[in-house]
């Protein structure tokens, strides 16, 4: 899981597309824009962003309300054969989450720096000592996701919010 191809990346384009949309919708409810799709057979099986201010929930992540929606649709808690997109790398919560539903693939938008569980904190989702490994793509549309969420942080501190 060492080198990613662009073209892979590229081929997931179109559900960052989407996953860009929902953290649209995450920011326009005040909450953190980042956006998650759940790909299976090359259609969107379900689709979240963040929730934790709409719900009161601090769990209501994208990921983890995407991945209860695949669940659901699919009538079965193991995702095999899905991918995520998603627009920030996941957190410790949201990769072990992905990790538990046994997704193969996840492809995520920017890094994150101060709570990245994928690749810059931890490598939770090629973890050797769990019992499912993923594979990992990241960096698809990842100045448009690293700039929405900017923008969204710049306009919270101009605002007065921590």
């Amino acid at each position: 899981m060492s080198s990613q191809p662009d073209s892979l990346i590229r081929e997931y384009e179109p559900f960052m597309d989407a996953a860009l949309a929902q953290a649209g919708a995450a920011a326009a409810a005040g909450d953190v824009p980042i956006g998650a799709v759940i790909v299976r057979d090359g259609r969107i099986l379900a689709a979240a962003h963040n929730r934790r201010i709409l719900d009161a929930d601090p769990t209501a992540h994208a990921e983890i309300l995407t991945i209860r929606a695949a669940a659901a649709a699919l009538g079965d808690w193991r995702l095999s054969g899905c991918t995520m997109v998603v627009t920030l790398e996941p957190c410790a919560m949201c990769a072990g989450a992905i990790v538990l539903a046994r997704i193969d693939r996840l492809v995520y938008g920017t890094d994150d720096p101060k709570a990245g569980a994928v690749r810059t904190l931890y490598r939770l989702c090629e973890d050797d000592r769990l019992n499912h490994r993923l594979e990992v793509l990241r960096g698809c549309r990842a100045e448009e996701c690293g700039r929405m969420l900017s923008e969204f942080f710049r306009a919270q501190r101009g605002a007065g919010k921590k």
